[in-house]
């Protein structure tokens, strides 16, 4: 089983908008997988993502200041813009690169002469 973790720290705000100071617009995120299947060294495989999604302030919902925000808040956000089946294609993602760590089923080879 591989555990997911969302890392979504990292934003683009406008300065200012709407009277409020630092209002998200683009979160910066990053994905990492750690599977429960160990290498041979007994580290798990992991594997990570990154991409950007905008974020659209809604002002009809409370403002959260950015002093108040957490990785919780922004990656809710996050995954609620983007849906569940593009939440799920991005883990998946992440798991077939582990699974492709854990059986490669390619190699780079060089030809001797």
């Amino acid at each position: 089983m591989t555990k997911y973790t969302w890392d979504c720290k990292t934003v683009d705000v406008y300065i200012e908008e709407n009277q409020e100071a630092d209002v998200v617009y683009n979160v910066n995120w990053k994905v990492t997988g750690k599977s429960d299947v160990l290498d041979p060294n007994d580290i798990p495989y992991t594997a990570t993502v990154i991409g950007q999604q905008l974020i659209t302030y809604n002002p009809d919902n409370p403002f959260i200041s950015f002093s108040d925000l957490t990785n919780e808040i922004v990656t809710n956000w996050t995954q609620l813009t983007m849906g569940e089946k593009q939440v799920s294609n991005i883990e998946n993602n992440v798991q077939s690169k582990i699974d492709d760590l854990i059986t490669p089923v390619i190699a780079t080879l060089t030809i001797q002469d």
